[in-house]
């Protein structure tokens, strides 16, 4: 296993983590006795491969159902000082249920205390209030440091990128969970501000929401030989060194495997990397237009600023992996979470597109002339039953 400075928290971090909110029974609290046995040993043994491959850091959440019921299973069985523990607990107006929430996760996992705990989901500038206000979330998560219930506190988030910023620039986080891979660099500004004031960068979920790697369309595993599109998507996102840790949400203790083969390339990155992403480029310009592909991003607004809280670029950005690397089971995943997931995944579908209306949110745009028909296409590629977080099932 590889190892890296995790900023200014100076933990040695395995640059991949072990991602709790695949391996869980429910999403929901339970009764540990309602747990199946055969699901909590797959839990255990998953553990174990984890930190048997050197990867000793554990990451789950409040908000994933009975993972941190069962991680608190084995947790305790394990040598303290070797394990990273990471939880999160999503930022309340209300501190003390904050605080509440935070205390039950303790309990859950019976620890003394997590490595890392991460204000869960700073999506929206209403959430970076209530966690950053005088009297807020961040107070209390600064009263458990002093208690020692807690040693470094970061925040995970899926917003825009001028929150995420917003948020760094506080500087009141030791580390960041972020999305950034290779079919999504938005949030690369961010990564950079995070390296500036010594800040931890873990990259959530780059092989599911980094385009559901672990079952690429043959379009993608073609483009992508020699590599897996997932050894591929690891190594991209390792050869930058500002990235610390990619989690791999591990449903079983197989699922680590492909993972690894990235390793060992690793000093080769500079090599291998180019003439596949060379590759993925002009696929994508064959196939979109070298005009659209270079610009299309140009002058969009965002949901707040549309009529109907469109999601326009997300749409169109799922359009292009749809038709670029025939990436439409994907696409199809995110495009009906559109509407379902609030500020987790916000804006809404195409469902209804008026030309008219759309006219003055996107005057600058290079594209706003064929932008509503190319919703509607799109609406219509990818439209399924609306789909709900894993978290809402």
């Amino acid at each position: 296993m590889e190892y890296r400075r995790f900023g200014r928290t100076e933990l040695q971090m395995p640059v991949f983590s072990c991602g709790g909110m695949r391996y869980q029974y429910k999403w929901q609290d339970l009764p540990m006795r309602e747990v199946p046995r055969e699901n909590q040993q797959n839990l255990e043994a998953t553990i174990w491969r984890s930190l048997e491959l050197g990867i000793n850091h554990i990451e789950t959440a409040r908000g994933y159902g009975s993972s941190e019921m069962q991680l608190g299973q084995i947790l305790p069985t394990l040598p303290r000082e070797e394990i990273i523990v990471q939880t999160k607990v999503s930022p309340e107006a209300d501190s003390g249920e904050f605080r509440r929430k935070f205390e039950r996760s303790l309990s859950y996992l019976k620890l003394d205390y997590v490595d890392l705990l991460g204000l869960h989901g700073i999506n929206t500038p209403e959430l970076l209030h209530d966690s950053i206000r005088p009297g807020g979330c961040l107070d209390v998560a600064r009263q458990l440091q002093k208690e020692g219930k807690v040693r470094f506190i970061g925040f995970s988030t899926h917003a825009p990128t001028d929150v995420i910023l917003q948020t760094i620039e506080t500087n009141q986080f030791d580390y960041v969970n972020l999305h950034w891979y290779y079919i999504y660099q938005n949030n690369w500004q961010a990564i950079e501000a995070a390296t500036r004031l010594d800040m931890g960068v873990f990259i959530i979920s780059p092989s599911n929401k980094g385009g559901m790697l672990y079952e690429p369309p043959r379009r993608l595993i073609e483009l992508c030989h020699p590599l897996s599109p997932l050894v591929f998507n690891n190594l991209f996102c390792l050869s930058h060194s500002q990235v610390h840790t990619l989690s791999i949400g591990a449903a079983k203790p197989q699922d680590f495997d492909e993972h690894l083969q990235a390793l060992d390339l690793l000093d080769r990155a500079d090599e291998i990397l180019p003439p596949i992403i060379e590759r993925l480029e002009q696929a994508a310009i064959a196939r979109l237009g070298e005009t659209w592909y270079k610009t299309w991003h140009l002058g969009l607004p965002t949901p707040q600023e549309t009529p109907g809280g469109l999601n326009i670029p997300i749409i169109l950005w799922l359009r292009n992996l749809a038709i670029a690397y025939d990436m439409v089971d994907y696409a199809k995943m995110r495009y009906n979470l559109l509407g379902q997931a609030s500020h987790w995944f916000p804006g809404a579908r195409a469902d209804q597109v008026d030309r008219n209306a759309l006219r003055a949110c996107l005057v600058n745009s290079p594209h706003a002339d064929k932008i509503p028909d190319l919703l509607k296409e799109t609406h219509q590629l990818l439209a399924d039953q609306p789909m709900q977080r894993l978290s809402q099932q």
